[in-house]
């Protein structure tokens, strides 16, 4: 059974930094992408940067040149660097995984999230 798990989040004040974890277990096969997403309060879940197997990273630009994604393929873990972290940065921190079963056959899954609360 494939699991992940975050941890690092919590309390931080603005300009702060904090650095997310993810580890995963279960899966013998490197997953095809490592994302993380983060739901803010009274919002929709989002995507905040993604690793995939194979190409560049990436972060979307209202993180960009503070947040930097990093994975260790060999141990199927991600991370996510947060530099001057904001207010409008607090959300439940959430990864993801993809795994490429078969041609048209894919398995997603999902950690149960860290609190990141940044204060001002």
């Amino acid at each position: 059974q494939v699991q992940l798990a975050e941890s690092g989040g919590g309390l931080v004040q603005a300009g702060g930094s904090q650095r997310l974890s993810c580890v995963t277990s279960g899966s013998k096969l490197p997953f095809d992408t490592m994302d993380w997403y983060r739901q803010g309060p009274g919002k929709q879940r989002e995507l905040v940067a993604g690793a995939p197997k194979r190409g560049v990273t990436h972060v979307v630009d209202s993180v960009k040149g503070r947040f930097t994604i990093t994975r260790d393929a060999t141990k199927n873990t991600v991370y996510l660097q947060m530099n001057n972290l904001q207010p409008e940065d607090t959300a439940v921190y959430y990864c993801h995984a993809r795994l490429r079963i078969r041609a048209g056959v894919e398995a997603e899954y999902w950690g149960q999230g860290t609190q990141v609360t940044v204060s001002a």
